[in-house]
């Protein structure tokens, strides 16, 4: 969500401030800010809005110290005076994260005759240090003694300028990483914003608090133990960030789908087989004694659980409950140390994904996978069993490209399981892996339908409603496609299972209500057919996506769009592209802001 930029270096730092928040701006953001060492005092500048209205009232701002922020409002509504840093006496903080205990704080620091100026959680945090200078005045010391005090998940970045030329960071639950070059040190929240100055990074690990000067950093554990993270080589690439030719990052992802499948599908290699082990070098003991699959995710994340429910019953055979993140962790639930749990996550760091992880392990379920597309991240570091969706950086809030990744990961972890529950014959295995390496030239010509789409769109842009309807391994692709519209066009959308029509959604069907259905050439498409009827019979207007072969006929008031070719029990991987495309496109006829929506952001680091 929020994002940080620190820098203490030998040159002007306020240019590379500006252009990490810039690089930072699709986690989702309402204000900005920074905050900069000025001779004996803290330069600081706000505004609501975006990166680029900071950009301006900074324009003349030089110094070499420096902190800066992009808030998404979690405390106290969108304004200046809740936009970070926030300062008290000498010092300035940024915060990404919650404080749980901060009315405690605030009353505590209240009583002391510290003045509150903003509704934040973190304006606590400022005053904590700033009081615990008082007590010791070095800044490192400060900062490790006020982290002692924090509950709840929080990165910071703090100066102070009586002591000018030094950042201290520290990370409990948040995402935070320092930069390494020869010029200074960096942090941010993501190895994204750090690439103009360098692509050596270290990181943090819960609990750790760092001081950043010119010459070098130095991590230590709250308790001040002195700790050594190692420095990785990011493979991020500044081109692999930058838009190009395209109008907006979401079409970008969406196009880079072939690519984004192929690479990640690499680790099947030429073979005919696959192995346990691309799951981890444990995977095949592990896997061998596994008797259920939960699977814990959220948003689109979720979706994807819950098509490769469909799969791993009926080709593996392994029964597999899929749970919403943020719901598991709060009900009692039977643990079950046979079973695989299963966390997905795009950034690695959704924090109610985490604190559910962490909870099934708490009750002894130590059998975990994560499928991600972060390999440093917090979730794929606390898993036993791996897998790393190579999708590249997805920078619009809407994802595409992680989706379709996570599920062809899914599939892999199908096949595994099959293969050792002695459910796959050879022949079944080798045509599963074919279907696999076509899938990115079966996804291209998919993105050839966007011209028809785009028409598609025009009559969409002026609804208010719609309805999308699947049924078995679609039903959830249907769900995914109602989000994407929900998300980035603001039409209010749900999905339904097809055959739950006459149970309810009917009533809503009337000619202003668009119906969207996916409808593949498999065993359930007759069924499909009836529920179609049922719609058109009652005056609404259809909108099918179906299979080459499949017998729809198109009609008044039904309109179809064919898909090259039936992909079998892959197939929702290929159907899910043109409803991103569907909603794409009648967000740009909406004039929406397609890579930002409002109210969202891109990586949910709070609960």
């Amino acid at each position: 969500m929020c994002g940080i930029v620190a820098a203490a270096a030998a040159s002007n730092i306020v240019p590379v401030l500006i252009e990490g928040l810039k690089k930072l701006e699709y986690r989702g953001y309402d204000s900005a800010g920074l905050a900069v060492i000025a001779g004996e005092n803290i330069r600081r500048i706000r505004s609501v809005g975006r990166v680029a209205e900071l950009a301006s009232a900074a324009a003349d701002v030089s110094a070499v110290t420096g902190i800066a922020h992009t808030r998404w409002a979690t405390h106290g509504v969108p304004s200046e005076r809740n936009a970070h840093p926030h300062v008290s006496g000498s010092i300035a903080v940024v915060h990404n994260g919650i404080i749980e205990n901060y009315a405690e704080l605030r009353a505590e620091l209240t009583a002391h005759g510290y003045q509150f100026t903003s509704d934040t959680d973190t304006e606590s945090i400022a005053h904590l240090i700033a009081a615990k200078l008082n007590v010791d005045a070095d800044l490192l010391t400060a900062v490790r003694l006020a982290c002692q005090r924090l509950v709840g998940a929080y990165a910071i970045a703090v100066i102070d300028w009586r002591q000018p030329g030094k950042v201290v960071v520290a990370r409990e639950g948040s995402p935070l990483l320092l930069g390494v070059a020869a010029d200074g040190n960096y942090a941010a929240s993501d190895a994204s914003a750090l690439l103009q100055v360098t692509r050596d990074v270290i990181y943090l690990e819960n609990g750790d608090i760092a001081e950043l000067t010119p010459q070098g950093v130095r991590i230590s554990l709250f308790d001040g133990t002195l700790v050594e993270r190692p420095i990785h080589v990011s493979e991020l690439s500044p081109a692999a960030i930058e838009l190009g030719a395209y109008r907006h990052y979401m079409q970008k992802e969406i196009f880079e789908q072939p690519a984004a499948l192929a690479n990640t599908l690499e680790i099947v290699g030429g073979g005919k087989t696959i192995q346990p082990g691309i799951f981890g070098a444990e995977a095949g003991q592990l896997l061998a004694d596994v008797d259920h699959i939960l699977i814990l995710a959220c948003g689109t994340s979720s979706h994807s659980g819950l098509v490769a429910r469909y799969w791993l019953e009926a080709i593996a055979g392994v029964p597999c409950t899929v749970e919403v993140a943020s719901e598991y962790r709060y009900r009692t639930s039977v643990p079950n140390p046979r079973q695989l749990v299963v966390a997905i996550s795009q950034s690695g760091e959704t924090a109610d994904t985490l604190a559910a992880l962490r909870h099934a392990k708490a009750l002894g379920q130590d059998k975990t996978l994560a499928i991600c597309n972060v390999p440093e991240s917090a979730i794929v570091r606390e898993c036993a069993l791996r897998f790393i969706t190579r999708a590249g950086p997805e920078i619009g809030v809407a994802s595409t490209k992680a989706f379709t990744t996570q599920l062809a990961a899914l599939f892999l972890l199908t096949l595994v399981m099959a293969k050792l529950r002695q459910r796959l014959s050879g022949e079944q295995e080798s045509a599963f892996i074919e279907q696999l390496r076509h899938l990115p030239v079966a996804v291209n010509k998919i993105l050839e339908l966007e011209l028809a789409i785009e028409i598609w769109a025009k009559r969409f842009a002026s609804k208010q409603h719609a309805l999308f309807l699947g049924r078995g391994r679609h039903y959830p692709i249907a769900m995914e496609g109602a989000l994407k519209l929900k998300e980035i066009s603001y039409i209010h959308a749900e999905a339904y299972p097809a055959g739950e029509l006459k149970h309810g959604p009917l009533a809503l069907v009337d000619r202003d209500m668009p119906v969207i259905s996916v409808a593949p050439n498999d065993a359930l498409l007759d069924k499909l057919k009836s529920n179609l009827e049922v719609v058109q019979a009652r005056g609404g207007e259809l909108y099918v996506f179906a299979d080459a072969d499949s017998e729809i006929p198109e009609s008044t008031g039904v309109h179809i769009l064919r898909l090259p070719e039936h992909y079998g029990a892959l197939s929702p991987i290929l159907h899910i592209v043109p409803l991103q495309l569907l909603s794409y496109h009648v967000a740009l006829v909406k004039g929406t802001d397609v890579d930002k929506p409002r109210n969202l952001a891109k990586s949910v680091t709070v609960e």
